[in-house]
């Protein structure tokens, strides 16, 4: 479904539900203007513009929405998921019942609107950085019930994706290590109960912290909202102890940041920043006009 081979969308078992409630919550009782028209069972065509110039993202989802609406909906590709498109440029192209275009026209634009957004500014980030050996990765402040779609997004525009839910793998926080008393009880506790494939995460906001969940082993250790000279040491630190050791900085990193901080030499840098910041991306969906449609047929 994606060009990005770090993007993989969501089995359509779990989206077509979204969509199918996402169409619902849209038409309500029904749409008035569109069954006013009375247009029967008349074919349509329509196509999908790009009116600013970005990483498209989201085709997929706005063609099972016509589906959905329309069995024998089909829509052509021109500019597939992760591709760089410039303004004004027709993205896709929709064949369908008139009816279902104009009942699935806005909920379409909405997905691929502000997947196309993400994806967009996740490249921008991943492109400052892109030179270096350090990864970029998303987080889990997403928008409830999008979770999925925008990390997926994200992926498009470059980034790796972090956990997905709670379930992926230990991260332990600041108020986990302060409602286990301490980060190295906190650690001891969680190894008895994990499967033996997690990883175990610890966010670190101290050298000391650092120090300490080195002696406590854990795979990862997050330097959290750390002043650059800080993370400097802590880099320094971790890789005397070990190579193994993965390093991840967070906390309040922008795109003017974001080189400086992988300069340090950290494996990972996250942001929620791709996602929470990334505007909608511009696109129009316009239906053929009949007359044009007749001539091509």
């Amino acid at each position: 479904m994606a060009e990005s081979s770090l993007a993989l969308s969501p089995p359509w078992l779990v989206l077509e539900p979204l969509v199918i409630q996402w169409l619902q919550e849209d038409m309500g009782r029904g749409d008035r203007t569109t069954a006013a028209l009375d247009l029967g069972d008349r074919r349509g065509r329509a196509t999908l513009t790009v009116k600013q110039a970005g990483v498209v993202a989201g085709l997929p989802i706005a063609a099972k929405v016509f589906q959905l609406l329309d069995a024998t909906a089909q829509m052509v590709v021109h500019f597939p998921d992760g591709t760089d498109c410039s303004a004004g440029a027709i993205a896709a192209e929709i064949e369908a019942s008139l009816e279902a275009i104009l009942l699935g026209e806005r909920v379409a634009l909405n997905v691929i609107m502000a997947l196309s957004g993400i994806a967009s500014l996740t490249r921008t980030y991943a492109q400052e950085i892109a030179d270096l050996a350090t990864q970029l990765v998303d987080t889990r402040k997403t928008t409830p019930g999008f979770r999925l779609l925008e990390k997926y997004a994200t992926a498009l525009g470059g980034a790796r994706n972090h956990r997905f839910g709670l379930d992926d793998a230990v991260m332990i926080k600041d108020n986990h290590i302060l409602a286990a008393g301490s980060l190295t009880r906190a650690v001891q506790r969680v190894r008895r109960s994990i499967p033996l494939t997690h990883t175990v995460e610890v966010e670190t906001e101290t050298l000391d912290q650092v120090k300490e969940a080195l002696g406590a082993g854990v795979n990862i250790i997050m330097l959290d909202n750390m002043p650059i000279e800080r993370i400097n040491a802590a880099v320094e630190l971790i890789r005397r102890h070990s190579t193994a050791i993965k390093i991840e900085a967070s906390g309040n990193i922008t795109l003017e940041t974001l080189r400086t901080v992988a300069l340090t030499g950290v494996d990972y840098i996250s942001t929620s920043g791709t996602i929470t910041r990334a505007p909608w991306l511009d696109w129009s969906l316009t239906v053929v006009p009949l007359e044009e449609l007749e001539q091509s047929q």
